[in-house]
Parts: C-alpha cells; sequence; structure tokens
C-alpha cells in the first residue's frame, strides 16, 4: 500500500504527520517511513530519539492515529559528545552499549597496560552522569578491531555471559590471509588448547582443550593474499588466528601465528558482523561495520599493479 507522508526538516528532526489509514504501531510506522535501517531506527527509539506530539516516545507498540506529529532525531544521541580515537559508539540504551574498537586497545585492563575500552567507557559514563560501569562480556584481542557490546549493570552481564551461544545467532570477522586461498568455502574443525607458553595449538583429535569450529568464505584473493570472512561456530581464544596458521594461510600481521607477512603493518583480523537478541528486551540487534580501507586497498593495489 502506498503511504503518503507530510515530511519537512526542521532543526535536529525529521517530521512525519500520521495519514489516514496509517493507524498502525509506531514501530511498523517508522520502517515504512524512515529512511534508515531497522538496526538504526530501533536505536533511535530506544535511545528516546522519537516524540509524538511533542512527548518522547520509546514503546515499540505505542499505537498511532490520524493527524499526529512524528518527530524522527537525526542526531546520535551521547555520540556526539564521545569522541575517542579508540572506541567508536555504535549503540546504547539503558541495559548495554555497542562500540566498534580500533586495533590496539586492550577490550579490558590487564597487565601494565591502562589503554583498554572497559575504562574509557566507564569514564564516559561517568562524564554523562550515568549511574553505570561497562561489564566485559566477551572480548576481542588487543590486535583486532570490530564490533563489540558491553553490559551496563550485572544482572544484563549474566545473562549475556551465561546465554551466550543462545543469545548471538550470527558472528562473523573478516581478515587478510597470507597466500592465495585454494578452496571458495569450507569448514576447519579440531581441538584446541593452550601449552604452558599460553600459545594455542591444535589437535584433530581430542586433546583434553576445546572443540572449535570455524566456517570460511573467500571475498577477494590475488596471488599473494586472500580476503576471507571467518564465521564462528565456536568461539575459543585465538580461534581464527589459529585455524587460519592450520590452513597454512595464517592471518597477515599474527606475530604469535604468523608467517612474517605484514602487508599493512597490523594485524589483518576485524569483527565486522555481529547479530544478538537483545537480553532484556527479547529484540534482533543487527549491526555491521564496513571491511577496512586498508583491507580492501591491499587488494586494489595488488591488482593494478599485477
Amino acid at each position: 500500500m502506498r503511504l503518503n507522508t507530510g515530511f519537512n526538516r526542521e532543526g535536529e528532526y525529521d517530521h512525519y504527520i500520521v495519514e489516514q489509514g496509517q493507524s498502525m504501531p509506531l514501530l511498523e510506522f517508522l520502517l515504512k517511513m524512515v529512511p534508515q535501517s531497522r538496526t538504526k531506527i530501533k536505536a533511535t527509539l530506544q535511545g528516546r530519539g522519537i516524540k509524538i506530539d511533542g512527548k518522547t516516545v520509546s514503546q515499540f507498540d505505542y499505537m498511532l492515529k490520524p493527524g499526529m506529529k512524528v518527530a524522527v532525531s537525526k542526531s546520535k544521541r551521547n555520540q556526539q559528545s564521545f569522541k575517542n580515537r579508540y572506541v567508536k559508539i555504535v549503540y546504547e540504551d539503558r541495559w548495554l552499549i555497542v562500540i566498534e574498537k580500533a586495533q590496539g586497545i586492550l577490550s579490558m585492563a590487564g597487565g601494565h597496560s591502562s589503554l583498554n575500552v572497559k575504562s574509557v567507557l566507564d569514564d564516559y559514563f561517568k562524564k554523562s552522569r550515568q549511574k553505570c560501569t561497562a561489564h566485559v562480556v566477551h572480548r576481542l584481542d588487543r590486535d583486532t578491531s570490530g564490533l563489540m557490546v558491553y553490559a551496563k549493570d550485572i544482572e544484563t552481564e549474566q545473562i549475556l555471559e551465561h546465554n551466550w551461544h543462545q543469545i548471538v545467532y550470527d558472528r562473523r570477522y573478516v581478515a587478510v590471509v597470507s597466500g592465495e586461498m585454494e578452496q571458495d568455502e569450507g569448514t576447519i574443525q579440531n581441538w584446541l588448547k593452550d601449552n604452558k607458553a599460553y600459545v594455542t595449538y591444535s589437535s584433530p583429535v581430542d586433546n583434553g582443550g576445546k572443540l572449535a569450529i570455524t566456517h570460511f568464505h573467500v571475498l577477494d584473493r590475488t596471488t599473494d593474499h586472500s580476503l576471507v570472512e571467518f564465521r564462528l561456530e565456536t568461539g575459543r581464544k585465538n580461534q581464527i588466528r589459529v585455524h587460519s596458521a592450520d590452513m597454512g594461510h595464517p592471518v597477515c600481521g599474527d606475530v604469535k601465528y604468523g608467517n612474517g607477512d605484514d602487508p599493512i603493518h597490523r594485524l589483518c583480523l576485524h569483527a565486522w558482523l555481529l547479530f544478538f537478541t537483545h537480553p532484556v528486551t527479547g529484540e534482533p540487534m543487527e549491526f555491521e561495520t564496513p571491511v577496512p580501507t586498508a583491507f580492501r586497498q591491499l587488494f586494489k593495489n595488488q591488482k593494478t599493479n599485477g
């Protein structure tokens, strides 16, 4: 059904008027009318960025009636005042926060390094007068970039931690690996265990470690490198890095499991997609980030020079 809208831009809001025949729940209206992704619309709604007849509304199922005026915030709440070279806020509500982590920062405090995402977020919460702290739910290696979720209270952290594999329904990484991958896609499965030096090693048979399953799909390749998407079925320590090395194509820039191939002077591993069910509201939360420009550029340059 084609819907007519009253639409104009004013200040920091886009304005819509509910026409005849548009009596429907708020979320349904927004999904039809607002030219944004489902995830962004939900983030605006949960971030208290929607007004109806001048009053802030955050209920997904709020029933609209003809004549009502709906205002949708154009600004990203809280992200305006938050600037950090290592951490970018992607989404935030009262229970959790999703961020994109740069390479070179720890997920949480460890050893002598004070630079970590948790302390950056705790500082942000304090400055924005939120009475909460960041609770670590999962980790990315210091030199891996990409999407992470932190809980804002212990109850949400417990739900996420104890039900992680049921809550997270898709999680993917993209990596530049050394050499030209022979297969377009496949699965690698073995057991991973740490030795006394804390180096993870694999075994084709059960060695008392943990079963690890990784699915891979090649996105691009040259004779020197391959751009590969990895989908984790299990989330073990260093899983992608060990499995890449097992295939004879280690992740570029990996000083621990690599072969010295370091074309862009960083660990070429990025957590680009994170889909999970909200631990409190039950809503599907779906986040994606672009493949890092340096990864893409490497293949452009190699093809041009080749």
